[in-house]
């Protein structure tokens, strides 16, 4: 049974400087002071918003970002200040850096895509010759891509970023290191539960002079992440990864010939499809969380995010 989503939200709250839409997120600003994030249930894939939200996959992206938020700000400060509502955040506002840290631990999804293909380097990051589907790196790369506002995120280097004055050397370095203590806590956090932390993307943001932790984390929207049990055999053989990610959707959309593509058409997104990718969604929260999902009340959903970013905004400025 198909429950309320959100798709978009126009949201008028005081002090709203901004509505910024990104392909998932709808994020206010406030004042320059606070950003209010509300992550809908819209869902993206080869850089293209499917035409059908997603039941509950908005609240189990913020809370899945929430815990992961909450289990890292020892490492690295992060914008988070609250969650009024199961798909809200309410942080500080920061400058993002024009760039995204990618961070693979394995070869596999459009790195593997790429290396069949030829590639032997990923944002000018050398990889060896001889490397199998879903095969472990020696050690997690750091692939940077571009942040872009539209259309698909491009491969740079380290050497460009810091060439084209995007980030400077030394904040470069602090970013990379950030994002390499943030994977290595991921890894061991999804290890207790049964889970190896593939791959993801991490992005910061300047407020103060001041690096910080900025948008999701950890999340199946930004990482992509294997079964370990049973992950060596299906090595060995050759076969395909027990995963919990958005790759399901994309292999979903490519058997029907789509890839984001220009003349080509999405396929029409059935009531079982979008079902099955909440159910996924749900699976994921649980299983990397170690909490039951508990699904909030969507009859009005709306009304209950709306309420609760009000009451939130209003209490903050007292």
């Amino acid at each position: 049974m198909i429950k309320e989503a959100i798709d978009y939200t126009a949201f008028d709250f005081p002090g709203q400087k901004s509505i910024y839409q990104g392909k998932v997120r709808d994020v206010y600003n406030i004042d320059d002071e606070l950003l209010v994030m509300i992550t809908t249930d819209r869902i993206s894939a080869f850089d293209v918003v499917l035409p059908r939200p997603i039941p509950y996959k908005g609240q189990v992206l913020n809370q899945i970002a929430e815990t992961f938020l909450d289990a890292t700000e020892d490492i690295v400060p992060n914008w988070k200040i609250a969650t009024p509502d199961p798909m809200v955040t309410v942080g500080r506002y920061c400058k993002p850096y024009p760039v995204e840290m990618i961070v693979r631990g394995y070869l596999t999804g459009s790195s593997w895509r790429a290396y069949k293909n030829g590639a032997r380097d990923i944002s000018g990051v050398p990889v060896p010759d001889g490397m199998r589907e879903h095969e472990k790196f020696p050690q997690p790369l750091v692939t940077p891509t571009t942040k872009a506002e539209t259309g698909h995120d491009e491969y740079i280097t380290r050497e460009e970023i810091i060439s084209q004055g995007l980030v400077s050397e030394e904040e470069y370095q602090k970013l990379e290191e950030y994002a390499l203590a943030l994977f290595e806590r991921g890894s061991k956090m999804a290890a207790e539960k049964g889970l190896i932390l593939v791959d993801t993307k991490y992005e910061f943001g300047k407020r103060n002079g001041k690096i910080f932790l900025i948008d999701e984390v950890h999340t199946p929207d930004s990482s992509r992440y294997f079964y370990r049990d049973g992950y060596e055999e299906r090595f060995q053989k050759g076969l395909p990864q027990r995963q919990l990610s958005k790759e399901f959707v994309r292999e979903w959309l490519m058997e029907r010939g789509f890839q984001g593509e220009e003349g080509q058409e999405m396929p029409q997104l059935t009531d079982e499809f979008v079902n099955s990718v909440s159910q996924r969604y749900i699976e994921l929260y649980e299983s990397i969380t170690g909490y039951k999902f508990e699904k909030a009340d969507v009859s009005n959903v709306m009304l209950r995010v709306e309420n609760n970013i009000m009451n939130f905004l209003q209490a903050y400025r007292r």
